[in-house]
């Protein structure tokens, strides 16, 4: 049964009353001042978040980073703007029989920004360097389904010849996987398999990316990067079809308030990310004709660093989960329609069925904590919640605080807010006690949600492990039954949701974005919340 919420420490009420004069002092600086920076004018302003952690698509792992890079690369294939996969520098591909080996074509005359053609070696040599340890890239995991893949990613295999991706001509890629994966050639849309111009990598190093020196191959190229200001892509003319939009300026701001009030303002034209729009203010403007949402794959959870006490008890993380009141929080804090979520895994996929996972149960969570050697909370060591600072996180850290302090008598978490680049590299590091995280699924299967937490994953970043779990999921890739297959993936789910509990689910989130449909064409919802921007036009425009 739902129950009302718990004391506020800084709750969505305050926030709601004092919206209105900050609205109107927020909207007062950007006229009287001259507002966002005009010094950069473009076809189409939009925000995108936060200010991005790198361009580099072989490290980038947040959604607003992949957003812009998949703008700038694009891989053997891409997404349209209904989310489908179509082809990208690859015009297409042939299957043998047994799922295992794809041959893919490229398209003829393909370039590089500075001329260069783009050819299957530059595909292999991208590849190699994701998969390289020195590279530590989070997502290397994404190409171990190559024969091989996996052992030279994690430095068993040293010799690269023998992973399974070859070019024999400077048109054809032939890759190898080692079982069948449905899935694959959405993989090859994901920024991470993006080629990367490597003479300019070799030339420049880390500053490669920086405007003046980054060579792509995507959609647009990056012509200007004002830390903290904006960011302006223009179309690349060297790409293999003209693009509506010419040119894009990104604006980035941790602050959903000031989001909403460049939009309001009519100095952005579109908001990108659900974080980006003020909770408190979802339920009024959730009507107008600006206002777009739907359900996608992402879900938001805590995650226990499993190597610190108390967190290295499961009675105490399941304490925890146990005693959120998950309804409390969509109903008063996000406010979108999100749902409650006891599981990882979101509504959605085809042919699977998640398990019951740890509802909300205060007489057994006060139980266990109490088994745990915390009856009534009496004590809990001192402990620090990490939340990024965006959307509407401080709002849910703080509730998740005071929820855990009514009910289980936990005065000892205290709160930990980062800006979102040292936010990542902290939860990386898993360097924290327990951490607000959301996931957002990167092709749609469930895997993309359960194999991340695989003993040492490059985003498992719980420093949990449990070798039945990794053997299920082996077993579970080499299982050609898709019903056999989703059962495996069921019951490892309920390992990492319900028995061991190295994480604890809140929300199914619901994209939402801002823009006037008079304004903002080819941006089209999907469940994978994939938008991009070659695929935007402004209407009443030659599309």
């Amino acid at each position: 049964m739902h129950r009302s919420a718990a004391p506020r420490l800084s709750g969505s009420l305050v926030v709601a009353a004092g919206l209105a004069a900050a609205l109107a002092l927020f909207l007062a600086f950007f006229y009287f001042f001259g507002g966002w920076r005009e010094s950069a004018s473009a076809d189409l302003t939009l925000c995108n978040g936060d200010e991005p952690q790198s361009l580099d698509p072989a490290v980038v792992t947040g959604q607003l980073e992949g957003r812009i890079c998949l703008a700038l690369f694009e891989g053997l294939t891409t997404r349209n703007a209904k989310g489908d996969i179509i082809p990208g520098m690859a015009e297409s591909w042939d299957q043998t029989p047994d799922g295992l080996t794809y041959t893919f074509h490229l398209r003829p005359g393909i370039k590089w920004s500075n001329g260069d053609p783009v050819t299957a070696y530059d595909f292999l040599n991208s590849w190699e360097r994701v998969l390289n340890p020195a590279t530590a890239s989070e997502y290397a995991y994404q190409l171990y389904y190559l024969v091989n893949g996996e052992a030279y990613g994690t430095g068993k295999l040293k010799d690269f010849s023998q992973v399974g991706v070859k070019a024999p001509d400077d048109h054809t890629l032939v890759v190898t996987l080692v079982h069948p994966t449905a899935y694959f050639l959405e993989l090859t849309s994901f920024q991470t398999l993006c080629p990367v111009h490597l003479p300019t990598v070799k030339k420049y190093g880390n500053d490669w990316t920086k405007p003046g020196k980054m060579v792509s191959n995507g959609p647009y190229v990056l012509k200007q990067w004002r830390l903290n200001d904006y960011i302006i892509v223009e179309a690349n003319p060297y790409y293999w079809r003209p693009v509506p939009v010419h040119r894009i300026k990104v604006l980035p701001t941790n602050s959903a308030t000031a989001c909403f009030n460049l939009f309001y303002s009519r100095k952005t034209d579109l908001i990108l990310d659900t974080r980006s729009i003020p909770s408190a203010l979802v339920l009024d403007i959730k009507n107008k004709p600006y206002f777009h949402a739907n359900p996608f794959g992402a879900t938001s959870f805590i995650r226990f660093n499993v190597k610190r006490k108390p967190f290295d008890d499961v009675r105490v993380r399941k304490a925890l989960a146990m005693a959120i009141d998950k309804q409390d929080i969509v109903t008063k804090i996000t406010r979108g329609g999100e749902s409650i979520a006891n599981t990882l895994v979101p509504p959605g996929n085809k042919g699977y069925t998640p398990p019951q996972g740890l509802s909300y149960n205060l007489t057994e969570a006060r139980r266990l904590l109490a088994e745990a050697g915390y009856p009534g909370g009496k004590g809990f060591p001192d402990v620090k919640l990490l939340y990024a600072k965006r959307g509407s996180g401080e709002e849910v850290a703080a509730e998740l605080q005071a929820l855990w302090q009514r009910d289980l008598g936990i005065t000892s978490i205290g709160l930990r807010a980062q800006e979102w680049k040292v936010y990542l590299n902290t939860q990386e590091l898993i360097d924290f006690d327990l951490c607000m995280s959301a996931w957002i699924g990167d092709y749609n299967d469930p895997q993309t949600f359960i194999d991340m937490f695989v003993t040492d994953g490059g985003n498992n970043d719980t420093g949990w492990s449990d070798p039945q779990y990794d053997q299920m999921l082996a077993t579970s890739e080499n299982t050609a039954d898709p019903a056999k297959r989703m059962q495996i993936l069921h019951d490892m789910e309920k390992i990492l949701c319900e028995d061991q509990a190295p994480i604890a689910p809140v929300y199914f989130w619901v994209g939402m974005s801002l823009y006037y449909p008079d304004k903002v064409g080819g941006f089209e919802p999907n469940f994978v919340d994939d938008h991009r921007w070659g695929e935007l036009y402004i209407p009443n425009k030659t599309k």
